[in-house]
Protein backbone atom coordinates (compact mmCIF):
# COMPACT_ATOMS: atom_id res chain seq x y z
CA UNK A 1 0.00 0.00 0.00
CA UNK A 2 1.51 3.59 -0.71
CA UNK A 3 2.22 5.89 1.65
CA UNK A 4 -0.20 8.50 0.89
CA UNK A 5 -2.85 6.27 0.87
CA UNK A 6 -1.99 5.27 4.31
CA UNK A 7 -1.83 8.64 5.18
CA UNK A 8 -5.30 9.41 4.03
CA UNK A 9 -6.97 5.84 5.66
CA UNK A 10 -5.28 6.79 8.99
CA UNK A 11 -6.96 10.63 8.58
CA UNK A 12 -9.78 8.78 8.09
CA UNK A 13 -9.73 6.11 11.00
CA UNK A 14 -8.15 8.80 13.38
CA UNK A 15 -11.13 11.12 12.81
CA UNK A 16 -13.62 8.98 13.06
CA UNK A 17 -12.35 7.32 16.31
CA UNK A 18 -12.22 10.80 17.65
CA UNK A 19 -15.85 11.16 17.05
CA UNK A 20 -16.55 8.35 18.79
CA UNK A 21 -14.64 9.24 21.79
CA UNK A 22 -15.48 12.84 21.95
CA UNK A 23 -19.68 11.69 22.06
CA UNK A 24 -18.76 9.05 24.24
CA UNK A 25 -19.88 6.35 22.52
CA UNK A 26 -16.34 4.68 23.51
CA UNK A 27 -15.97 5.74 27.33
CA UNK A 28 -12.85 6.46 28.89
CA UNK A 29 -10.41 3.81 29.79
CA UNK A 30 -12.05 1.69 26.62
CA UNK A 31 -9.28 -0.75 25.28
CA UNK A 32 -8.48 0.58 21.09
CA UNK A 33 -8.29 -2.61 19.54
CA UNK A 34 -5.80 -2.54 16.48
CA UNK A 35 -7.38 -5.58 14.79
CA UNK A 36 -10.77 -4.96 15.30
CA UNK A 37 -10.38 -1.72 14.10
CA UNK A 38 -8.10 -2.50 11.30
CA UNK A 39 -11.13 -5.30 10.34
CA UNK A 40 -13.51 -2.46 10.22
CA UNK A 41 -11.81 0.19 8.06
CA UNK A 42 -10.36 -3.00 5.88
CA UNK A 43 -6.69 -1.83 6.53
CA UNK A 44 -3.89 -2.95 7.67
CA UNK A 45 -2.10 -2.12 11.05
CA UNK A 46 0.13 0.58 9.44
CA UNK A 47 -2.88 3.34 9.40
CA UNK A 48 -4.57 2.06 12.57
CA UNK A 49 -1.33 2.79 14.37
CA UNK A 50 -0.89 6.44 12.55
CA UNK A 51 -4.27 6.91 13.58
CA UNK A 52 -3.38 5.88 17.36
CA UNK A 53 -0.62 8.42 17.27
CA UNK A 54 -2.81 11.44 16.13
CA UNK A 55 -5.47 10.63 18.86
CA UNK A 56 -2.43 10.55 21.54
CA UNK A 57 -1.50 13.94 19.83
CA UNK A 58 -4.57 15.45 20.62
CA UNK A 59 -5.19 13.58 24.19
CA UNK A 60 -7.99 11.30 23.35
CA UNK A 61 -6.13 7.69 23.76
CA UNK A 62 -2.73 6.74 25.75
CA UNK A 63 -0.23 4.00 25.12
CA UNK A 64 0.46 2.29 27.94
CA UNK A 65 3.27 -0.63 27.66
CA UNK A 66 2.14 -4.29 27.39
CA UNK A 67 -1.59 -3.25 28.02
CA UNK A 68 -1.62 -1.59 24.28
CA UNK A 69 -3.80 1.49 23.41
CA UNK A 70 -6.78 2.74 25.65
CA UNK A 71 -8.90 5.97 25.62
CA UNK A 72 -7.55 8.70 27.98
CA UNK A 73 -9.74 9.55 31.31
CA UNK A 74 -9.73 12.35 32.78
CA UNK A 75 -10.52 14.63 35.49
CA UNK A 76 -11.00 18.15 36.99
CA UNK A 77 -7.55 19.10 36.99
CA UNK A 78 -7.34 17.99 33.10
CA UNK A 79 -10.67 20.06 32.73
CA UNK A 80 -9.40 23.03 34.45
CA UNK A 81 -6.10 22.91 32.28
CA UNK A 82 -8.16 23.02 28.89
CA UNK A 83 -10.19 25.87 30.17
CA UNK A 84 -6.82 28.22 31.17
CA UNK A 85 -5.60 27.13 28.11
CA UNK A 86 -9.10 28.21 25.96
CA UNK A 87 -8.93 31.34 27.73
CA UNK A 88 -5.70 32.50 27.06
CA UNK A 89 -5.96 31.29 23.21
CA UNK A 90 -9.33 32.83 22.43
CA UNK A 91 -8.68 36.12 23.89
CA UNK A 92 -5.91 36.27 22.01
CA UNK A 93 -6.92 35.11 18.80
CA UNK A 94 -10.09 37.54 19.58
CA UNK A 95 -7.68 40.58 19.98
CA UNK A 96 -6.22 39.83 16.67
CA UNK A 97 -9.67 39.00 14.92
CA UNK A 98 -11.15 42.55 16.20
CA UNK A 99 -10.10 44.63 13.60
CA UNK A 100 -11.20 42.21 10.89
CA UNK A 101 -14.47 41.38 12.46
CA UNK A 102 -17.45 42.77 9.94
CA UNK A 103 -21.08 43.27 10.78
CA UNK A 104 -21.76 40.33 8.24
CA UNK A 105 -19.93 38.49 10.94
CA UNK A 106 -20.97 39.50 14.03
CA UNK A 107 -24.78 38.76 13.02
CA UNK A 108 -23.61 34.86 11.85
CA UNK A 109 -21.92 34.57 15.21
CA UNK A 110 -25.44 35.92 16.79
CA UNK A 111 -27.05 33.77 14.78
CA UNK A 112 -24.77 31.18 16.02
CA UNK A 113 -26.07 31.83 19.89
CA UNK A 114 -29.64 32.22 18.83
CA UNK A 115 -29.34 28.63 17.54
CA UNK A 116 -27.30 27.18 20.85
CA UNK A 117 -30.40 28.76 22.77
CA UNK A 118 -32.80 26.86 21.15
CA UNK A 119 -30.65 23.44 21.11
CA UNK A 120 -32.56 20.23 22.75
CA UNK A 121 -29.49 18.33 23.34
CA UNK A 122 -26.15 18.63 23.94
CA UNK A 123 -24.73 17.87 20.37
CA UNK A 124 -26.75 20.51 18.92
CA UNK A 125 -25.85 23.08 21.52
CA UNK A 126 -22.33 21.91 21.12
CA UNK A 127 -22.18 22.83 17.56
CA UNK A 128 -23.95 26.46 17.74
CA UNK A 129 -21.26 26.98 20.63
CA UNK A 130 -18.39 25.69 18.48
CA UNK A 131 -19.74 28.28 15.65
CA UNK A 132 -19.58 30.89 17.59
CA UNK A 133 -16.30 30.43 18.54
CA UNK A 134 -15.13 30.53 15.22
CA UNK A 135 -17.00 33.08 13.84
CA UNK A 136 -15.37 35.49 16.13
CA UNK A 137 -12.00 33.91 16.01
CA UNK A 138 -11.49 32.99 12.29
CA UNK A 139 -10.20 36.83 11.12
CA UNK A 140 -7.26 36.71 13.35
CA UNK A 141 -5.34 35.37 10.43
CA UNK A 142 -3.34 32.81 12.79
CA UNK A 143 -3.92 29.09 11.34
CA UNK A 144 -1.55 27.56 14.31
CA UNK A 145 -3.44 29.28 16.82
CA UNK A 146 -6.72 28.53 15.61
CA UNK A 147 -5.56 25.01 14.69
CA UNK A 148 -5.02 25.00 18.48
CA UNK A 149 -8.09 26.21 19.79
CA UNK A 150 -10.13 23.92 17.63
CA UNK A 151 -8.05 21.00 19.28
CA UNK A 152 -8.88 22.09 22.56
CA UNK A 153 -12.68 23.02 21.86
CA UNK A 154 -12.82 18.93 21.00
CA UNK A 155 -11.25 18.28 24.13
CA UNK A 156 -13.89 21.16 25.71
CA UNK A 157 -16.92 18.88 23.96
CA UNK A 158 -15.90 14.84 25.07
CA UNK A 159 -16.11 17.04 28.41
CA UNK A 160 -19.03 18.29 28.12
CA UNK A 161 -20.69 14.98 26.37
CA UNK A 162 -19.44 12.87 29.44
CA UNK A 163 -21.46 15.01 31.51
CA UNK A 164 -24.50 16.48 29.64
CA UNK A 165 -25.28 13.23 26.99
CA UNK A 166 -28.07 11.87 28.90
CA UNK A 167 -30.02 15.09 29.40
CA UNK A 168 -29.72 18.56 28.33
CA UNK A 169 -30.90 22.29 30.14
CA UNK A 170 -31.72 24.67 27.65
CA UNK A 171 -29.46 27.94 28.69
CA UNK A 172 -29.42 31.29 27.36
CA UNK A 173 -25.66 32.70 26.82
CA UNK A 174 -25.97 35.97 28.07
CA UNK A 175 -22.45 36.30 27.55
CA UNK A 176 -22.46 35.54 23.96
CA UNK A 177 -24.69 38.42 23.71
CA UNK A 178 -22.26 40.61 26.09
CA UNK A 179 -19.23 39.73 23.50
CA UNK A 180 -21.10 40.68 20.61
CA UNK A 181 -22.30 44.02 22.04
CA UNK A 182 -18.70 44.90 23.22
CA UNK A 183 -17.44 43.83 20.15
CA UNK A 184 -20.06 46.20 17.84
CA UNK A 185 -19.32 49.06 20.32
CA UNK A 186 -15.79 48.47 19.37
CA UNK A 187 -14.71 47.79 22.97
CA UNK A 188 -12.18 44.95 21.94
CA UNK A 189 -11.09 44.83 25.47
CA UNK A 190 -14.47 43.99 26.96
CA UNK A 191 -15.32 41.69 24.73
CA UNK A 192 -11.66 39.58 25.37
CA UNK A 193 -12.05 40.13 29.78
CA UNK A 194 -16.23 38.72 28.86
CA UNK A 195 -14.28 36.11 26.63
CA UNK A 196 -11.81 34.88 28.87
CA UNK A 197 -14.42 34.75 31.76
CA UNK A 198 -16.81 33.08 29.83
CA UNK A 199 -14.65 29.78 29.01
CA UNK A 200 -13.30 29.59 32.00
CA UNK A 201 -16.62 28.80 34.40
CA UNK A 202 -17.07 24.74 34.68
CA UNK A 203 -20.63 23.15 35.22
CA UNK A 204 -20.55 19.91 37.22
CA UNK A 205 -23.54 17.11 37.41
CA UNK A 206 -23.49 13.69 38.84
CA UNK A 207 -24.14 10.99 36.33
CA UNK A 208 -24.17 7.47 36.25
CA UNK A 209 -21.73 5.21 35.02
CA UNK A 210 -22.20 2.01 33.63
CA UNK A 211 -21.84 0.16 36.35
CA UNK A 212 -24.64 2.07 38.01
CA UNK A 213 -22.69 4.19 40.57
CA UNK A 214 -22.89 7.42 40.45
CA UNK A 215 -19.81 10.29 40.09
CA UNK A 216 -19.46 14.30 39.81
CA UNK A 217 -18.59 15.05 36.06
CA UNK A 218 -17.06 18.48 35.59
CA UNK A 219 -17.25 20.11 31.85
CA UNK A 220 -16.60 23.44 30.19
CA UNK A 221 -20.03 24.43 29.29
CA UNK A 222 -18.53 28.07 27.38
Amino acid sequence: MAKGTDDTIAVRIGKALADRIISGAIEPGARLRQDHIAEEFNTSHVPVREAFRRLEAQGLAVSEPRRGVRVAAFDLGEVKEVAEMRAALEVLALRHAAPHLTSAILDLAEEATKAGDKSRDVRSWEEANRAFHRLILAPCGMPRLLATVDDLHAASARFLFAAWRSEWETRTDQDHRAILAALRQGNTESAAATLGRHVQWIGRKPVRTASGATREAFAIVG
